[in-house]
């Protein structure tokens, strides 16, 4: 039997945890909108399940991955921030996606900032990106906030399109992994 362990990760606001079932009724609502379209969507409630499923698995075959966001005072599912490498991705990255509701309130920052401090500080990472669709204008202002800088830009096909690669600053350019904000 194959078992695995995702660590939870707190934030001033947040914690990062496990993904369980009854977060798939909020991404299966989100994946049922156009605000998923960065993302890879609209899909089907039976699409939207298998990929948070493949998401899961992530975990137990790279030993990191997407982490749910649950606001701390009310315990509300806020979305999802992680690291992510599957095969034949251009390299690893942090990656966030937030239900409609969250946006506008800084989780995204505030949760890519602990990601990327345990992929440096845990993982031992040395370098990290975001892909971007050119056109989400509020990722690349996150991307931004996190001191990340646009690299290139490629086609990545029907599904996303035109994406923009932002590159993360180094463990060592950073103060306390990135998470001065919160400490």
């Amino acid at each position: 039997m194959m078992r695995y362990e995702i660590p939870q990760l707190e934030t001033e606001r947040l914690i990062l945890r496990e993904h369980r079932e009854d977060d798939i009724a909020a991404e299966i609502a989100f994946y049922a909108t156009d605000a998923s379209q960065f993302v890879g969507g609209p899909k089907s409630p039976e699409d939207t399940w298998r990929y948070i499923s493949m998401m899961m698995g992530h975990w137990a075959l790279r030993g990191f991955g997407f982490w749910a966001l649950e606001d701390k005072d009310t315990g509300t599912y806020q979305g999802r921030v992680g690291l992510w490498y599957p095969h034949g991705w251009r390299e690893r990255e942090i990656g966030w996606i937030l239900m409609p509701s969250a946006t506008g309130k800084g989780y995204a920052t505030e949760a890519a900032q602990a990601a990327r401090a345990h992929a440096y500080d845990v993982l031992g990472w040395e370098t990290a990106i975001s892909q971007i669709a050119v056109t989400n204008h509020a990722s690349k202002a996150v991307a931004k906030r996190l001191g990340a800088v646009m690299e290139e830009t490629y086609d990545a096909g029907d599904a996303y399109g035109e994406i923009e690669v932002w590159r993360h600053p180094a463990p060592a350019d950073l103060v306390n992994g990135g998470m001065e904000a919160y400490a």
